[in-house]
């Protein structure tokens, strides 16, 4: 029996950006999201292992819940 509570989950990272830098993906994402974020907003980047990201969520909270829902364990990146 392992200790190691990473074992049977992929890990994931959560990274904060400024809305700015990724507003092109928020418009191709969603018109009516186009509007919902001032560019100094911080949103959160879900990035699996390989560095690729999953999703942009607007709150830290969020994002760890949502990658613990997909059975990954997230870890901050800053």
């Amino acid at each position: 029996m392992t200790n190691n509570p990473l074992a049977n989950h992929k890990i994931c990272y959560v990274r904060p950006v400024m809305a700015r830098d990724v507003r092109d993906e928020i418009e191709r994402e969603s018109e009516d999201l186009s509007d919902a974020f001032s560019d100094d907003s911080i949103l959160y980047a879900l990035h699996g292992e390989d560095g690729a990201r999953i999703a942009l969520m607007s709150d830290r909270e969020i994002a760890f819940a949502a990658a613990r829902q997909h059975e990954m364990t997230p870890l901050s990146v800053h």
